[in-house]
Order: C-alpha cells, then structure tokens, then sequence
C-alpha cells in the first residue's frame, strides 16, 4: 500500500482506496470509494512543572476523543493532592465523580473529588510519575484511568467520570486541590487523538 501526500488547499472528488494525508489529516477508504477521517496521534509540548499553581494544555481541536497526560518527576511544595481538569472555553471545577486509591507502602486508603480527577500526593519530598488517560464518553462526557507512582514506595490509581461539559473539549489542566500549591519539579505533557 502506498501513500500520497497532497500538498493543495483544496481536496477535490472522493480519493481511491486507499491512505490519503491531507493538511497533516489522515483519510481512509474503502473499495467502495468512500471516505473516512483519521486523525495521528498528536504530541504537545512538554511543559516544565518547576513553577505555578497549575499547568494548562488549551487550543485542542474539537476532533479529539482521547488524550493522555503525562508527567515524569512531578513535584508540588506541600502534601496537597493532584488534581486533572478539563473544560471548553474554561476549566471546569465542578460536577466531577471521580475517586483515587492509595498504596502506602501496604497501607490502602483513597479519595474522591468532584472538582476534577483527584490523584494522590505523598509529601513534598517525594515526585510523581505515570499517566492518565481521558476519552470521550458521549455528549461532551469524559472519562478518566490512570496510575501514579512515586519516587517513594507509593501510588495512585485514578477512575472518575466529568460533568457534561457546554461544547467541546478545548483544555486540560494540572494543579492541586485548592489550587495554591506550586509546582517545583518535572515536566508535564500530552497527547491526543481522534
């Protein structure tokens, strides 16, 4: 199978069977000559976590279904637990059910949150690592998954639902609850797709 790049700004007529990329999109077709968009998997920019109150990911088109977050060595100046959030427009801070389970060592306990995904955070000394997944469930509904370990002997496992969000999702947000606490080590990042 081959692939053709077309570098126009117009796409005209239903392309053969086949893989199309056009303007950075990826299109599919079948013998039947229709047509179907595909998008790529798309990187941001990773963003150093060492300072602020929360870190934002805005301007994601309107096309995307599934995005992950990211973070490698992610530090906050106090105990305050993470919090992720989404919106359209905004950030969205309430109407989330969304719950967290901690491994202390052997010791189990949780959280739950309705102003955005709650993970934990065992001490200021300690840095977190992992990812956690959102996708779009239906009419502006987002779900999320992920896991959290720390330079410790700790970990997070993350699951919870949003709110219906007023339009599409367009941002995501890295802070804490109470959204006071600073960032002093890391980086974030993401990725998305459709």
């Amino acid at each position: 199978m081959s692939i053709l790049v077309l570098t126009s700004d117009t796409l005209i007529g239903t392309p053969a069977a086949g893989n199309i990329e056009y303007n950075g999109q990826f299109y599919g077709t079948d013998s039947a000559l229709s047509r179907a968009q595909m998008q790529r998997i798309t990187q941001g920019t990773a963003v150093a976590s060492t300072s602020g109150t929360s870190i934002d990911f805005t301007g994601l088109p309107a096309w995307v279904k599934r995005i992950t977050v990211m973070l490698t060595g992610v530090s906050i100046n106090s105990t305050s637990n993470f919090l992720f959030q989404i919106g359209s427009g905004s950030v969205t801070s309430t109407g989330y059910a969304s719950r967290a389970t901690y491994f202390q060592g052997a010791t189990l306990s949780g959280g739950n949150s309705s102003a955005g995904f709650i993970a934990g955070n065992f001490g200021a000394a300690n840095t977190q690592s992992g990812a956690i997944t959102l996708t779009l469930l239906a009419s502006n509904t987002w779900v999320a998954t992920g896991y959290l370990a720390d330079s410790g002997s700790n970990a997070t496992s993350i699951g919870g639902t949003s709110p219906a969000l007023s339009g599409a999702l367009d941002r995501v947000r890295v802070t804490t609850v109470g959204g006071t606490d600073t960032f002093d080590a890391g980086s974030v990042n993401i990725i998305y797709e459709g």
